[in-house]
């Protein structure tokens, strides 16, 4: 199994957050480090501090080395797909070819009512989100995109320089719709990232995402399947690794342990060591 660490940007510091994955990018075990793209906290004080995601992955790219980064996930209805492309590929040049690129259709009412953000009914939000996508792949991969939608339209547009990786960086779509998401997923994505409450959530949903990889001709083992592993301070680290294992066993590829709330850089050498079995 392998395994990889995400922070909370929300109720901390630039210095916090940065010091954590400084710290996780010396230990081998850890592949990748993820935060999330919100504006508002997502608990406790709702008007508290939260980071921003795009400017600080790249400079938490700029503070690393060898450790993969990644949002999880890039809202589509915070940003048009032409300004995400740009910035994922100047973020993989930040740090060398290491972006994850996590996309999502976006939910969080609360921001976008107090922004004036559409949030768009949850259909069209999906299409949107489809479209952007595939808009999004366009720029990164085509010298001049073109692109017709009915909601996103490119028109001879150009995405430079490109990103570090190619095709582009990998694709991480973050979400558990049976219809919409995982279609997606099996379309365009080379990694699945989903919260469950168990192995036992989970597995059906694999099954769907096995059979939309079947309806469009795509080996589903060419996807890394990732689900998030909370870290309660107040529990023993042996449950979150306990529920490590039994995520391994039910098949998914890479645990994302999600650090508790201000967790000091410390927390993670007796993590590893933990996981390091099951590794």
């Amino acid at each position: 199994m392998r395994f990889a660490v995400k922070t909370r940007p929300e109720h901390t510091t630039w210095q916090q957050m940065r010091d954590v994955w400084v710290a996780a990018d010396q230990l081998e075990i850890f592949e990748s480090a993820w935060h999330w793209d919100h504006f508002y906290p997502l608990s406790g004080d709702m008007a508290g501090p939260n980071l921003e995601a795009w400017t600080t992955l790249a400079a938490l790219a700029q503070a690393t080395s060898r450790i993969r980064v990644g949002c999880q996930v890039n809202g589509m209805i915070y940003r048009h797909p032409a300004v995400t492309a740009n910035m994922a590929a100047t973020t993989d040049i930040i740090s060398g070819g290491r972006l994850e690129l996590g996309l999502g259709a976006g939910w969080n009412e609360m921001e976008t009512a107090a922004y004036g953000i559409p949030l768009y009914p949850l259909k069209e939000r999906f299409d949107r989100f489809d479209e952007g996508v595939q808009a999004i792949i366009a720029l990164l991969t085509e010298k001049s995109a073109n692109f017709d939608g009915k909601h996103i339209k490119l028109t001879d547009a150009y995405c430079e320089p490109k990103a570090v990786q190619t095709p582009h960086p990998p694709i991480a779509i973050g979400g558990k719709g049976p219809k919409r998401t995982l279609r997606a997923v099996a379309k365009w994505a080379q990694h699945w990232n989903v919260i469950v409450a168990s192995p036992e959530e989970w597995k059906p949903l694999k099954d769907i995402l096995v059979q939309h990889c079947s309806d469009v001709g795509r080996d589903v083992s060419e996807i890394t399947c990732s689900v998030n592993i909370r870290i309660d301070p107040d529990q023993p680290l042996d449950v979150a690794v306990a529920a490590a294992s039994a995520y391994g066993e039910a098949g998914v590829d890479l645990a994302v342990m999600n650090l508790p709330l201000d967790a000091p850089p410390s927390v993670l050498e007796p993590l590893a060591k933990a996981l390091a079995p099951l590794a």
